[in-house]
């Protein structure tokens, strides 16, 4: 009978470790300022789609009113591109990128 081959050992190079945090980073959704939608209408918008209470909607609304953007989801790319292309149904102005947290 043939002899069992040893197991080399794992070796986990630094790189790789971050290489695998880059990838478990979730997804974003952002929202941009835009000159055509009323503010009421995109904290609506945010209560509508997302479910946020009155005061996060508003507070994302601020922030996208004042900043240009904000991040209004996070988690997997592919959730993050159906609510990007909700924002799109509802006429505001959204992309999906890598966390960059």
């Amino acid at each position: 009978m043939g002899t069992v081959p040893k197991t080399a050992p794992v070796e986990h190079a630094d790189t790789e470790v971050v290489a695998d945090l880059a990838i478990d980073r979730p997804w974003v959704t952002i929202v941009w300022n835009d000159p055509v939608n009323l503010m009421s209408y995109v904290a609506f918008v945010f209560r509508t789609y997302f479910g946020y209470t009155e005061e996060k909607a508003t507070t994302l609304m601020m922030a996208v009113h004042q900043e240009g953007r904000a991040v209004v989801s996070s988690g997997g790319r592919e959730e993050m591109e159906r609510h990007v292309q909700a924002m799109h149904d509802y006429g505001l102005w959204a992309t999906v990128q890598k966390d960059e947290a």
